[in-house]
């Protein structure tokens, strides 16, 4: 037998409980159809991809019957042979579900991946780039792109109302965060815990690592893994699924 080290096993976790109003009426944006496929299983296709992914955990909303549909949905989907696919029931929160899926976890996952149901088309390239960053000792990883438009702070006012501007960061410094996020476990596990202590929520894992003092890393995003929010997102992702199939047969 070699005495080297394994590579660190690689976990990735959905939370896929969340309802999606912006999307309007009708099935939770998980399960809505791109290309007569749930975005959640294309999410789940886009993390197994990844060779260095063993394990999918997705969160399903906490209803026993919606759990148990998420459970059967996956079933049928074909994935490596590498990769394990376990679904648990999520909480009321996106923190709260995150932490349902860390908790789910084998003790030999050492890298963690977070991301979003309703990000389903990430190239494998950004899942392996932001992989490979943990692995060589970043202990939090988040992908990201420049800003194309100058922003504006401003003081919050009634949808609608003008509301007064009071600075204009510089855009040069300013990165759009998409996922999967990646962590070292350990470092993960402390962040939730910490603010759970604390009573607060959050949505975005990498500031509560940040609320640790530990360093977070950003690397290049993809203009492919943006979010599916409103009804034009579903659009723009039929036609990125359209274009994959005509030069890539996908």
């Amino acid at each position: 037998m070699s005495d080297e080290p394994l590579p660190p096993r690689t976990a990735a976790v959905i939370p896929a409980a969340g309802r999606g109003v912006r999307l309007g009426p009708g099935a939770p944006k998980a399960l809505r159809a791109l290309n007569g496929t749930p975005m959640l299983v294309h999410a789940v296709r886009a993390m197994a991809a990844s060779r260095a992914v063993s394990l999918v955990v997705v969160v399903a909303p906490p209803e026993e019957a919606a759990t148990a549909a998420v459970r059967n949905l996956l079933t049928e989907v074909a994935l490596p042979d590498r990769t394990d696919v376990v679904v648990v029931p999520g909480g009321e929160t996106r923190q709260e579900s995150v932490r349902r899926g860390l908790d789910a976890l084998p003790d030999d996952i050492t890298i963690v991946l977070v991301h979003d149901a309703a990000r389903p088309l990430v190239p494998v390239d950004t899942v392996d780039s932001v992989i490979e960053a943990v692995r060589d000792g970043a202990p939090a990883v988040v992908p990201a792109l420049p800003l194309a438009d100058t922003v504006k702070e401003v003081v919050p006012g009634e949808r609608g109302e003008p509301e007064p501007v009071v600075a204009t960061p510089e855009r040069a410094r300013l990165r759009a965060v998409q996922t999967p996020q990646g962590f070292d476990r350990d470092t993960l596990v402390r962040a939730h815990g910490a603010v759970e202590a604390q009573g607060e929520d959050a949505t975005d894992c990498a500031g509560l690592v940040e609320r640790l003092g530990q360093r977070v890393v950003v690397v290049p995003g993809h203009e492919e893994a943006f979010k599916v929010t409103r009804p034009l997102d579903l659009v723009l992702a039929e036609a990125v699924l359209a274009r994959r199939r005509a030069n890539d047969g996908f």
